[in-house]
């Protein structure tokens, strides 16, 4: 059985890690979750990077919100940083699963944006590991995890 680590936490307003292993386990019964939370964003990276080098997962899924203020997106950028980086040193996937506040104009808005966008990266966690080919498929095809597809761009002639 495939391992995958869901890493979510307790900063966030909404509960996204619920969404992803909800959304693995309704998908297939051939991946195994293993879910962390930890308090901020910048604890996602070192959290993923523990569950693939001990727990042998395949891939993980770091989710956070960052909040509204410029020192939560700056907290933001460094965690992508160190996100980038564990991907680095295991060689794994980690799917970086951020909204930020300002996304949504409602809380209800809000509380939508956050299932949707996990329970998207979910789908694609399942399928970089379990169809390889459907992402291929899906390449060029302007998918937006969260809110609606914007659709391929037109070819020139």
């Amino acid at each position: 059985m495939i391992k995958v680590g869901v890493v979510d936490t307790s900063f966030a307003r909404v509960d996204m890690g619920s969404e992803a292993v909800e959304e693995i386990k309704r998908l297939t019964t051939r991946i195994r979750v293993l879910r962390r939370t930890v308090p901020g964003i910048k604890d996602l990276a070192v959290a993923c990077k523990i569950l693939i080098e001990r727990e042998d997962c395949a891939a993980c899924m770091a989710l956070g919100m960052p909040g509204r203020d410029e020192k939560d997106k700056l907290s933001a950028l460094v965690a992508s940083y160190g996100i980038m980086m564990a991907q680095l040193m295991t060689g794994r996937h980690i799917l970086e699963v951020f909204v930020h506040e300002e996304e949504a104009e409602s809380e209800a808005e809000l509380v939508e944006l956050c299932r949707n966008r996990a329970r998207e990266h979910a789908r694609n966690l399942v399928r970089m590991l379990l169809s390889p080919e459907e992402m291929v498929r899906l390449a060029g095809t302007g998918q937006r995890e969260g809110f609606a597809d914007v659709g391929a761009a037109k070819k020139l002639r």
